[in-house]
């Protein structure tokens, strides 16, 4: 379906992280949100901003994961992915629903918000967390002698042929827009994912993995993400669980 955008939202102002869930939380992670996004979409900022805020929340894991789309309009995205407006599709293929936008959330892998209203955000947040399997796999990394150990609990609990898959990640990348709708703004993009790294099959045979820094790190990647996903990365399904840290 033709991707398209939707008119801003109100932004709520002053947004105010859920300390008390948090802390219930910290090390569980409630959801994992995805923000599509684009350096040449005009309502893209105020959703931005809004993961921004979100990736502070240490019982959200939030990615950004730029699309390439847009590029036509006057600006070539320089941080979108083919890769990346193609999950987006999946996504929307696997919904049934067919709704590819920007700037568009997707929840624990199943349901989406626009991106810059934050209630709805968090409704889809709490109808995702009442779904079965959704974020019930307890996921660890741990930074070690120039690895990042993977360790997934329960994965005698997985369905079977559940994905674990690594993101490298840039923690905050400002970009100056000199062209497009966004021309002369100079916006920072959060939690960027900058690759898709397939660590493997999730089983109870195969529930660890130790991957050497040296072969994710590239310029600017300083996190990194984990999520065991039902389905494929072609035909995506719920976030079983999800893990977020920093590599310095």
């Amino acid at each position: 379906m033709q991707a398209r955008r939707v008119a801003p939202a109100i932004l709520v102002l002053g947004f105010v992280i859920a300390t008390a869930a948090a802390a219930a939380q910290a090390g569980e992670p409630r959801a994992v949100l995805e923000l599509f996004t684009s350096q040449g979409c005009s309502s893209c900022p105020p959703a931005d901003r809004l993961v921004g805020q979100f990736a502070k929340d240490p019982s959200v894991v939030a990615l950004s994961v730029p699309i390439d789309y847009w590029d036509y309009l006057g600006w070539r995205d320089t941080l979108a992915k083919p890769v990346h407006s193609a999950r987006q599709r999946a996504y929307a293929r696997a919904r049934g629903d067919g709704q590819v936008y920007t700037p568009q959330i997707v929840v624990n892998g199943s349901a989406d918000a626009l991106g810059s209203d934050q209630a709805a955000i968090e409704r889809a947040i709490a109808q995702t967390d009442h779904s079965t399997g959704v974020m019930s796999l307890p996921v660890v990394l741990a930074v070690n002698n120039g690895t990042l150990n993977v360790s997934v609990s329960d994965a005698d609990k997985a369905p079977a042929g559940a994905e674990v898959w690594l993101c490298p990640l840039a923690k905050a990348v400002p970009v100056a827009i000199g062209r497009g709708e966004n021309r002369g703004r100079t916006i920072t993009y959060h939690n960027v994912v900058r690759n898709w790294l397939k660590l493997g099959t999730l089983s109870a045979a195969q529930s660890s993995w130790d991957v050497p820094i040296a072969q994710i790190k590239a310029e600017g990647i300083d996190a990194a993400a984990v999520m065991v996903q039902e389905g494929s990365h072609d035909r995506p399904g719920i976030i079983l669980g999800a893990a977020y840290t920093p590599l310095q």
